[in-house]
C-alpha cells in the first residue's frame, strides 16, 4: 500500500514539474534570448544556453533607445490611473450591487456579465466616435477613460463578491450605534475587504499594462504611446527584427508585473479565495 501511495505521489510531482516547465519556459526563453547576440538569436537549431552571454541589449536601452523610457513612463501613468479609478468605482458600485437588492438587480448583473462576451474590437468604432466628439482622441485622459470603461463590469462583479462575504450584522450594529452609510462603508466594511481591493487593483493594472488595441487606436503621437504599441511600431522592423533587443525590452517590461505578484501574492490568493466563497 505504501509503495502504491509513493508511486502516486511521484507521478503527481512529475506531472506538476512538467506543467511548471511548460509554463515557465517562455519566460526562460525570453531572458536567454535577451542575453544572446542578435546573430545567435537567429541560429538554427537554437541554443538553449547563450554561447557568449552579453548585456549589450540592456545597455542599448540605457544609451541608444531612450524613447523606450518614454513608453515605459506612459505605461505607468495610464496603468496607475486606470487601476485607481477602476478600483474606486468598483468599491462604490460593488457595494451597491451587493447590499441594495431591488427588482433590477438581476438585470444589472446580467448586463455586466454580457458585456464581457463581446470582443474589444467590436466597440472600437463607436468608442472612437464618442471620444472624438469629446476631443479626447490622442490624449492620456481619453485612453484612461476607454480602458476604465472596459474594465468596470468585471471589477464591479469581482468587488461585489467580496462584499457578499461580509456579514450584514456588522453594518447593522454600526447603524444602531449611529453611524451613517458612508461612515460604515469606509470605516468598517472596506477594511474587511482589503484583499479584494488589492485583487481588483492588480487586475486592473495588469490588464492596462498589457493593453494594445485601445492604445494603438486612440493614440497617434509617439510621445504618448504606451509600451506595447511602442515596441510594435518602433522596434519591430518590416524585414528583420533585433530579437535580443525586443526580448530585453520584454524582460524590463515584465518586471513590474513580476514584482507585483511577488509582494502581493498573499493578498491576491487570500482575496480570490475569499471572493469565491460565500459565508
Amino acid at each position: 500500500m505504501k509503495k502504491k501511495q509513493t508511486a502516486l505521489n511521484c507521478l503527481r510531482y512529475f506531472i506538476l514539474v512538467l506543467i511548471l516547465i511548460f509554463l515557465l519556459f517562455p519566460i526562460y526563453w525570453m531572458v536567454v534570448t535577451a542575453l544572446k547576440t542578435n546573430m545567435e538569436a537567429y541560429l538554427f537549431p537554437p541554443t538553449f544556453v547563450p554561447q557568449s552571454p552579453t548585456m549589450a541589449s540592456f545597455k542599448s536601452l540605457l544609451t541608444v533607445n531612450n524613447q523606450f523610457f518614454v513608453y515605459y513612463k506612459n505605461n505607468f501613468i495610464v496603468s496607475g490611473f486606470s487601476a485607481l479609478i477602476s478600483t474606486f468605482i468598483a468599491l462604490i458600485s460593488g457595494y451597491a450591487l451587493s447590499r441594495f437588492h431591488f427588482k433590477w438587480n438581476r438585470w444589472i448583473m446580467a448586463a455586466l456579465m454580457s458585456s464581457q462576451m463581446f470582443p474589444v474590437v467590436s466597440r472600437m468604432i463607436s468608442l472612437y466616435g464618442l471620444l472624438g466628439k469629446a476631443h479626447l482622441i490622442n490624449t492620456r485622459a481619453g485612453l484612461i477613460m476607454a480602458v476604465v470603461a472596459a474594465q468596470i463590469p468585471f471589477c464591479v462583479m469581482l468587488m461585489a463578491s467580496f462584499y457578499d462575504v461580509v456579514p450584514h450584522e456588522i453594518e447593522e450594529a454600526e447603524t444602531v450605534d449611529g453611524s451613517k452609510r458612508f461612515q460604515t462603508l469606509f470605516g468598517v466594511v472596506i477594511p474587511l475587504v482589503k484583499p479584494g481591493i488589492v485583487a481588483v487593483g492588480i487586475y486592473s493594472f495588469l490588464m492596462t499594462w498589457d493593453d494594445y488595441l485601445h492604445a494603438a487606436t486612440l493614440i497617434q503621437t509617439d510621445s504618448l504611446r504606451t509600451l506595447s504599441v511602442g515596441i510594435a511600431l518602433r522596434y519591430l522592423g518590416e524585414l528583420s527584427y533585433d530579437w535580443s533587443l525586443v526580448n530585453a525590452i520584454s524582460v524590463v517590461g515584465a518586471l513590474p508585473m513580476i514584482l507585483l505578484f511577488v509582494f502581493f501574492q498573499k493578498y491576491m490568493v487570500k482575496g480570490l479565495v475569499a471572493g469565491a466563497v460565500k459565508g
